[in-house]
């Protein structure tokens, strides 16, 4: 994480929590987001609640690698607008804006602050909060301020009062009344027209009636492509051993919470033995169809990250403070898995292209992390593909 960031960070935590900006002791360097974070809150003597503790590290874990500069910047953005679209704060009750809207508005503000007009129209959720936590807090000339434009329409209204307003309102109906009329007449002209070209060639309403199911088709295709199909969890992998009749092939018992340990096998016999696996955490999906490989019963995808050719491949790591059998979320991505994914759909097929690390080897879905109780899933190799 660049130290401007941390900067940027400690002086706005500061003024939010009235402390002078040379709170944190030592070098801003030895810092992460986390230990810059409490290290503050030390110094301003307050205590968060342990539940709002976790809520505020989770937002942590998002700043710690939002990706500034990126091309998925947008990605992660769209996220946080999902998010944001079902609360008005990241975290409280907005009257007072937490430490998670603070450090997560640091960190985004200047990748904000550089969109284009459109791109801040498909985020009037993000820019919302934006203007919401500028307005709220006194960062003074640390942040320049996020422009947005405002409808003027309904303010002029507010200063029209009574028959000048009820003249306007009636004019507005009249004017959506024949707009309705005028659509209506067009529409039944269109109709006329319409059946007198079938008359004559029967051919109009059929295409009409073939058009209609592609268009299902095309939204169930994009629906499809949602990583909330799958049901990704962190395992543990108690046992592994070669695969009796495959030699790239290893066997491996994963524990994911169940009662029972569930059996994969996975490609991995030429870059791991056995014992390289045994008791190594790793990322699955679990909703796969059951299947044989070789004669050996399967019950789930071990996710792996690999570079360009090939030739090093590795199981996604899920961070320590991980909890096994929980499952792997995309902030702004809600949804029930399917209970089995349908082979003859191909459904991984169309997700996993967009699986992929980013250039710190943080594993994501179109740029947005997998996130878990502990932080996000990583890999060694950063700009991996996933599958």
């Amino acid at each position: 994480m660049g130290l401007q960031r941390k900067q940027i960070i400690s002086s706005a935590l500061s003024k939010h929590l009235s402390l002078s900006p040379e709170a944190p002791s030592g070098d801003l360097g030895e810092y992460d987001i986390k230990s810059l974070y409490l290290n503050i809150l030390k110094s301003s003597g307050k205590r968060s609640p342990s539940k709002e503790s976790e809520e505020v590290m989770k937002w942590i874990s998002f700043a710690e690698i939002f990706p500034i500069d990126s091309p998925t910047c947008f990605d992660a953005l769209s996220g946080l607008n999902k998010d944001l679209a079902l609360n008005s704060v990241l975290l409280g009750n907005g009257l007072t804006p937490s430490e998670a809207d603070i450090i997560v508005f640091s960190v985004i503000h200047s990748s904000v602050i550089g969109l284009s007009h459109l791109e801040r129209e498909k985020l009037v959720h993000v820019m919302r909060w934006m203007d919401y936590i500028q307005n709220k807090v006194d960062f003074g000339k640390l942040f320049e301020k996020v422009l947005l434009e405002k409808g003027a329409f309904e303010l002029q209204l507010q200063g029209i009062k009574g028959d000048a307003k009820s003249e306007i309102d009636t004019n507005a109906k009249k004017t959506v009344e024949n707009t309705k009329n005028k659509e209506k007449s067009e529409a039944d002209l269109s109709m006329k027209k319409s059946d007198v070209g079938n008359k004559s060639t029967g051919k109009k309403e059929s295409a009409q009636e073939k058009k209609k199911p592609s268009e299902t088709e095309a939204g169930e295709k994009d629906k499809e492509l949602s990583v909330s199909l799958l049901n990704i969890q962190v395992g543990l992998i108690r046992k592994a051993w070669k695969h009796p009749s495959a030699d790239s092939l290893l066997v491996e018992e994963i524990d994911i919470g169940d009662a029972k340990l569930r059996q994969v096998v996975s490609g991995l016999a030429k870059f791991y033995s056995p014992d390289d696996l045994t008791n190594r955490r790793v990322v699955l999906i679990t909703n796969v169809k059951p299947g044989k490989l070789r004669d050996v019963m399967s019950e789930g995808l071990v996710l792996c990250a690999s570079n360009e050719d090939h030739t090093i491949v590795e199981p996604l790591l899920p961070p320590e403070g991980a909890k096994v059998g929980e499952r792997v979320s995309f902030l702004g991505i809600d949804g029930k898995p399917e209970d089995v994914l349908n082979p003859k759909k191909k459904q991984l097929e169309k997700i996993t292209p967009n699986l992929f690390s980013d250039d710190k080897g943080v594993a994501t879905f179109k740029g947005i992390p997998f996130m878990t109780s502990g932080g996000p899933c990583t890999s060694s190799i950063p700009k991996a593909s996933i599958k």
